[in-house]
């Protein structure tokens, strides 16, 4: 099938964490035999930021807005299946429209949706003119949520929807040797988001605050500025391509989920995974659904406040750490890998082709 996708960026992990995603979806959609086209705008600095990756199995158009938006709409009209992404950060409203109605072509029109919780909060307290345009869409997908996204989607006029979760791409994170200037007890990668600070201090800085003879790593954007405890150390942007080192230098990983996906649940992120693959000891902050993906206790340790942070970091050893890790990864390595992923959404649109138009469902 040939694909035509409008998404933040495929190229550049700089302040998009969706970049892991993407890149695990579609590279195995094109091993599958689709033909995949990814559009990203010139935006936010991130085509001075590309991550040294190859991208061989997408055709990527980088375009300026709103000057190209034509020529795009125009290369995608040839699409058997047009997405668009939520979160573009460029544009979103006119993408939105045409793809689902703008864009003059017999092609099926999908809506992906990497931020559910954020979207449908979006429609439910404003007039959103995203809202009217849900039904036209063949195919709702995200990248979490569980039944409560779908159920939310299904009552917003949604033909459907289908979470399709992050997962693992063992030939991109895995195991590599520790690199000693990194060497740490915690080590968090997180960009500084608005819906994600509170909970930043809450677990991770005052459990630094809690433990002053432990060391912490701080890593990602934003955070230049913000008081932090003398034994937290900032690291700045951490590309793709050193994830697997920073994951591999730490005692523990620890991920902290924003606000919204803690309440909607069912949402692990691009690092939970990125951790597993590279068998780190990883901490979580609680969230419904964990148990879906990986068991607590053997596979994932889970903390509710930055106390049980610190009790974690104070009596698990680093055997009974490395055993977790390993655990870990063995699951993601069954049952969370982009190939299961792709092949699932494969799946859907070839069963789709299957059946007329107003019938997909």
């Amino acid at each position: 099938m040939r694909i035509f996708v409008f998404g933040s960026s495929i190229t550049s992990s700089y302040w998009n964490g969706a970049a892991t995603y993407y890149r695990g979806i579609y590279r195995h959609l094109a091993a599958l035999g689709h033909q995949i086209t990814f559009a990203e705008p010139d935006a936010y600095e991130r085509q001075q930021h590309r991550d040294d990756e190859d991208y061989s199995y997408v055709e990527s158009l980088v375009y300026a807005t709103p000057g190209d938006l034509q020529r795009m709409y125009a290369i995608a009209s040839q699409a058997e299946l047009i997405i668009k992404h939520s979160g573009v950060g460029v544009g979103d409203a006119e993408l939105e429209f045409a793809v689902a109605r703008g864009i003059q072509s017999t092609a099926r029109r999908a809506f992906w949706d990497v931020d559910a919780p954020a979207t449908l909060a979006r429609v439910e307290a404003d007039p959103d003119p995203f809202r009217p345009l849900i039904p036209e869409f063949d195919f709702i997908f995200t990248y979490g949520g569980g039944s409560v996204v779908v159920e939310h989607y299904r009552r917003l006029g949604a033909k459907n929807c289908q979470p399709i979760y992050n997962g693992l791409e063992p030939g991109v994170h895995h195991p590599v040797p520790k690199d000693f200037s990194l060497d740490c007890d915690l080590v968090l990668v997180a960009n500084r988001l608005p819906d994600r600070e509170r909970r930043v201090e809450q677990f991770f800085l005052r459990a630094a605050q809690l433990a002053p003879d432990l060391r912490f790593i701080l890593g990602g954007e934003g955070w230049s500025g913000k008081k932090l405890p003398p034994n937290v150390r900032w690291i700045g942007h951490v590309g793709t391509c050193d994830h697997n080192r920073v994951n591999c230098s730490a005692r523990m990983v620890l991920n902290i989920n924003r606000d919204s996906m803690v309440e909607v649940g069912f949402s692990p992120p691009t690092r939970v995974f990125e951790a597993a693959g590279a068998a780190a000891c990883l901490v979580t902050d609680a969230w419904t659904g964990i148990e879906m993906f990986f068991e607590p206790g053997k596979e994932i340790l889970v903390a509710e406040s930055a106390e049980d942070i610190v009790s974690l970091l104070r009596n698990t050893t680093g055997d009974q750490a490395a055993r977790i890790g390993l655990a870990m990864r063995e699951r993601a390595l069954r049952d969370h890998t982009y190939a299961q992923r792709a092949a699932q959404v494969s799946q859907i649109l070839a069963n789709a082709a299957q059946q007329p138009r107003s019938a997909v469902a």
